[in-house]
């Protein structure tokens, strides 16, 4: 497991991996297959399974479990077929230990002809699963809000010096009768430029959902 990108400042960062990863676990003739990838949103979780489900059609199982969101508040298992609890669940403990999130995590099971039972199940998705998030690059991500600024050109220098200060990132900047600026802002920074903002009685300030 490699960490990069490490910040210093926890309140607005999560642990992500930073690109696809592989794990193999094998036992009694059984092989584990994990899979692991980055993704931003359910519907990508949902189409790495899928891709998965396609690329190893003959298996008998392919478990996964996902995590969503900068707070860790959208999550999802599933055991395919295996008995209730033994492969999602595991798999998904192998997420939370690792604090990450953004994340899936497919584990694709080749029957080896010899029954594991509950626990065995449980330690081959489980160790799947950690050969995965071992192998990977982890990398902490800023969780940044969009805003919108809505100014005249007379603000300009006001505005810019602000984004400078900031490091704020320009997403897209519009000029017509006036001037509307695009930016990325670190959650944590957000207070203090909606501040600054409202004392230039000229500059509009609005979140973007």
């Amino acid at each position: 497991m490699f960490v990069e990108s490490i910040i210093v400042c926890k309140e607005d960062t999560y642990l992500t991996i930073a690109s696809s990863s592989e794990g193999l676990y094998k036992d009694k003739g059984s092989k584990f297959l994990a899979f692991a990838a980055p993704v931003r949103s359910v519907d990508e979780a949902m189409a790495f399974v899928d891709k998965i489900r396609k690329d190893y059609h003959d298996a008998r199982h392919v478990c996964y479990a996902y995590m969503i969101g900068p707070q860790r508040d959208t999550f999802r298992s599933n055991d395919d077929g295996e008995p209730s609890g033994t492969a999602g669940k595991p798999i998904l403990g192998q997420i939370n230990s690792a604090n990450l999130t953004n994340i899936v995590i497919a584990v694709v099971r080749y029957f080896g002809g010899i029954l594991l039972g509950t626990s065995g199940l449980i330690v081959a998705y489980r160790t799947a699963a950690a050969e995965a998030i071992n192998a990977a690059k982890l990398t902490e991500r800023i969780v940044e809000q969009s805003i919108v600024l809505t100014y005249g050109y007379e603000s300009m220098n006001q505005v810019m010096r602000i984004v400078k200060e900031h490091a704020l990132t320009i997403v897209s900047h519009e000029q017509d009768f006036h001037c509307r600026l695009t930016l990325l802002c670190r959650l944590s920074m957000l207070p203090v430029v909606q501040e600054k903002v409202k004392h230039l009685r000229t500059v509009k300030f609005e979140l973007l959902k």
